[in-house]
C-alpha cells in the first residue's frame, strides 16, 4: 500500500514540505537538468530549489532535444554550473549587467558528465564553479569529496554570490527539514552508527 503523496513537494502527504518552501525572487534565472533517476529520490533536493525560486525551470532528461531553446533565453547569459578546467569563479559575474541564466545539472557526477555528454550544447557551455570549502548540511550521505554540496545547497550558494547582499538561505529550509525527518525516521541510533563521521 503505497502512501499518499503531495502533488507539489512528491513528499508523502504526512511529510509534506509546501509550508517550508519559500517564493524567492532572484535576478539569476536557474534552469535545473535533472537525471530521470533523480526524480524519486527521496532527498530531491532539485525539485525543493525550483519550487523555491520564481526564477527556476526543472526539466527530467538525459537528453534534451529543446536544448538549444531553453539556453538561449534573451537578456540572459547561460553559463553551467560545473567544474572545469576553464571554470570561472561564480564571483567574476557578481557585477555582471546581462543576468546569467544558471543551468546545473542535477544527479550523481558520473550521471551529470553522461548528460554533458550525450548534450554537446550543454558542455560547450561557459562554466562556472563555486567557491572552494562550502561545507554541506547533506548529513545523510558520504561527500564524494571536500566541498561537495547537494543541488540546493550549490545554488544557494551561487546565487548569493551572484547577487550579495540578498540572502537565499530559506531555501534551506525544506532541505534540513528533510534531513531532520530523514534522520528521525531511522533513529538516532542507527543514524549515528552508520553516518557520523
Amino acid at each position: 500500500m503505497s502512501r499518499i503523496q503531495c502533488p507539489r513537494c512528491l513528499r508523502p502527504q504526512t511529510h509534506c514540505l509546501c509550508p517550508l518552501i519559500p517564493s524567492l525572487d532572484s535576478r539569476t534565472r536557474v534552469l535545473l537538468l535533472q537525471h530521470p533517476s533523480e526524480v524519486n529520490h527521496a532527498l530531491n533536493t532539485a525539485r525543493l530549489a525550483a519550487l523555491g525560486l520564481n526564477r527556476a525551470e526543472l526539466i527530467v532528461g538525459e537528453v534534451f532535444e529543446d536544448l538549444s531553446a531553453l539556453l538561449n533565453q534573451p537578456g540572459y547569459r547561460a553559463r553551467l554550473l560545473f567544474p572545469g578546467e576553464d571554470a570561472q569563479p561564480m564571483q567574476a559575474y557578481a557585477d555582471s549587467e546581462e543576468p546569467l541564466l544558471l543551468v546545473v545539472p542535477d544527479g550523481t557526477w558520473r550521471k551529470a558528465r553522461k548528460m554533458l555528454h550525450l548534450n554537446p550544447l550543454l558542455a560547450a557551455l561557459p562554466r562556472v564553479t563555486l567557491a572552494e570549502g562550502g561545507v554541506s548540511r547533506y548529513r545523510l550521505r558520504k561527500a564524494p569529496g571536500p566541498g561537495a554540496l547537494s543541488t540546493v545547497e550549490a545554488i544557494v550558494q551561487a546565487l548569493e554570490a551572484l547577487e550579495a547582499p540578498t540572502t537565499f538561505a530559506p531555501l534551506l529550509k525544506p532541505f534540513e527539514a528533510l534531513i531532520e525527518g530523514q534522520i528521525a525516521a531511522m533513529g538516532e541510533e542507527v543514524y549515528r552508527k552508520n553516518h557520523k563521521q
